[in-house]
């Protein structure tokens, strides 16, 4: 194996793939927080056939910023995992990493957890919910801690943990970083957020380690455009558990 002094002078590229769905108010300014961090990477969007004037603003973007980020339009609502993996299949980064169209999550958290990778880790996971990661923005995970979905982002890491002797404490992140050749190697088949549970179940049962790194989280409401519900988090447990005894 590689040492690490080899693998911290590797010039290594983040792929960010970014699914969308009508997120008209967002999109811009995160496409811009993307790229304005200091990393070499590229940024492939996928337009989850948007309703709303999310197109049009993509579209607007122009040549922009080069090659440094792919635009790809899905045909009709294909689903957030569907999404992903139509952007992983443009990917050429040697790392990929999702990212949402909204305003929860930093960019900047990339570097540390691309530092993680870096020092030989395939797979990091961004948590809100490790003690470290509480105490990042304490306004923020306290509205976190109130909302509706605070405990389902409970039940689900303890769940991955009894099912997969795992040791995570966030298994609903959004910001999942994986060595592209891991992600690429393994079937996914899921097309909604069941995504999610789907690949942290599938690398689990291959013997990768979860490593996770703390990370800044701002939560919306669903009057902000928040659009996982219920159904999804059960939808979530029922693949967990799925995932544990089928491939």
């Amino acid at each position: 194996m590689p040492s690490n002094v080899g693998r911290q002078s590797k010039n290594w590229q983040l792929s960010v793939l970014m699914p969308v769905y009508n997120e008209e108010e967002t999109v811009e300014q995160i496409i811009k927080d993307v790229l304005a961090v200091a990393l070499d990477s590229e940024l492939i969007v996928v337009d989850d056939g948007s309703t709303d004037t999310t197109q049009a603003r993509l579209q607007s973007l122009g040549d922009t910023y080069g090659d440094r980020l792919k635009i790809i339009y899905a045909p009709y609502n294909v689903g957030k995992g569907s999404a992903i993996r139509i952007a992983l299949s443009h990917a050429t980064g040697d790392v990929v990493v999702i990212q949402d169209a909204d305003a929860e999550y930093d960019p900047r958290d990339f570097v540390p957890m691309l530092e993680r990778i870096k020092e030989g880790a395939a797979v990091v996971y961004g948590t809100r919910l490790s003690a470290d990661a509480l105490r990042l923005n304490n306004e923020g995970h306290a509205r976190v801690r109130k909302d509706k979905f605070y405990l389902a982002r409970r039940l689900l890491p303890w769940l991955t943990n009894l099912l997969f002797q795992t040791k995570i404490t966030d298994e609903a992140t959004c910001y999942k970083m994986f060595r592209r050749e891991v992600l690429q190697s393994i079937r996914l088949r899921c097309e909604r957020f069941d995504f999610c549970p789907e690949v942290t179940a599938k690398i689990a049962k291959r013997g990768y380690q979860i490593y996770e790194v703390p990370i800044h989280y701002q939560a919306r409401t669903v009057d902000q455009g928040k659009k996982i519900g219920w159904r999804d988090a059960w939808d979530a447990v029922a693949a967990l558990i799925k995932f544990r005894f089928v491939d």
